[in-house]
């Protein structure tokens, strides 16, 4: 997914990452001919290249189009001039575009590299400019800070001034992991029945000052911090206000807010630091990577469907993220995406179109056909 996109497979999105304002106005057609007609997207997550040429993007989009794909979410790593050199590429194959950025966590970021007051402390006291959890590519910026926040949400308004976009795509717009997800707990030979503090994010001096406002306690002196349910809270707004203010940047330029975020909202909130229900943002791509968990295919559908469920009477939508090599057979993926769809995604989005064998675009073109 970006520049460290190797790494990003193996370890991906979650280690890889609304109330909003009225319900939109019903169709006036009959439900039965709004039901016929909702469609059911199917997206891919890629991460450019500059290198790679127009003609081998054209190849690469002819591909995922055959086979029904209708969008792309694409990491050009902030940069906009590839992404206007992308863009009409893809559309001329009858792909959307979704621009995805790479949101709190920011690796290799030389802007934010000049600043080291920008990025989040641990309960530990030390910062992830230069002691990054579980992996080196864990830069996490501080969504308290004004410059560090300000700084994303200018990468942000960089990306919604391109033409031809249908959104600005969050990911990582969290803090960090303070659980990982089960099955990679081995990976990093780690045991977490405890929020541990070397995992537990922010406690930079402008969250302390901000929250004592608020509050009129340092959470650095807390026996407690885990069941301190105002410094939680806290944190999960310091991420709310960023999306909040790239929902109404984006919408300057006429582009929608979207995000990747975890599998379902008490799930993300325990996990990362991040309530995305109450957000204002348009979809969100809770990436629901069965594997990940330790869940069988089902798990997909009940995931889905907590999110649904948490998001009723609000118009953000909820399109379903899953993980190809978490699935042992075609009939699985097939699986997966029915159940999405049954459970009220309005589309499904793949990570990542490289990893799409032929089995896999054939699987997609199959099952898509069936749900007309």
């Amino acid at each position: 997914m970006k520049l460290i996109k190797l790494s990003l497979i193996v370890f991906t999105l979650g280690i890889f990452s609304c109330v909003n304002k009225e319900t939109e106005a019903t169709s006036t057609e009959p439900s039965e001919t709004t039901e016929a007609k909702t469609p059911f997207d199917f997206g891919v997550w890629i991460s450019a290249d500059a290198k790679k040429t127009n003609e081998a993007y054209t190849k690469e989009f002819e591909k995922y189009k055959s086979a029904g794909i209708d969008e792309v979410l694409i990491n050009t790593g902030t940069d906009p001039e590839l992404l206007k050199r992308l863009v009409p590429v893809a559309t001329k194959q009858g792909l959307k575009v979704h621009a995805w950025i790479m949101a709190m966590n920011r690796p290799g970021d030389s802007i934010a590299l000049q600043h080291p007051e920008w990025y989040t402390v641990s309960k530990e006291g030390k910062s992830c400019y230069d002691t990054r959890p579980y992996v080196d590519y864990y830069q996490w910026l501080c969504p308290t800070r004004k410059e560090s926040r300000n700084h994303v949400l200018s990468l942000v308004e960089g990306l919604a001034k391109v033409d031809g976009i249908e959104s600005v795509h969050l990911d990582y717009i969290r803090f960090s992991d303070i659980f990982l997800p089960i099955g990679l707990l081995p990976k990093y030979n780690l045991v977490q029945d405890t929020e541990l503090p070397q995992f537990d994010f922010c406690y930079c001096d402008e969250c302390v000052k901000a929250f004592e406002k608020i509050h009129h306690k340092d959470p650095r002196k807390s026996k407690n911090t885990s069941i301190d349910m105002e410094w939680k809270n806290f944190r999960l707004n310091a991420i709310k206000s960023v999306v909040d203010d790239a929902y109404k940047i984006v919408h300057k330029y006429d582009k929608n807010l979207t995000a990747a975020v975890f599998p379902y909202p008490e799930m993300a909130d325990h996990m990362v630091r991040q309530r995305w229900d109450k957000w204002d943002i348009d979809e969100v791509y809770p990436m629901i990577y069965h594997g990940f968990y330790n869940e069988e295919v089902d798990w997909v559908g009940y995931a889905t469907k907590q999110g649904v469920t948490d998001l009723e009477g609000k118009r953000t939508k909820v399109n379903t993220g899953i993980y190809l090599p978490a699935f042992k057979t075609e009939e699985e993926l097939k699986e997966a995406i029915v159940l999405a769809k049954e459970n009220g995604a309005k589309g499904i989005c793949f990570f990542d179109g490289p990893a799409l064998t032929e089995a896999n675009l054939k699987t997609i073109k199959e099952t898509k056909a069936s749900l007309k």
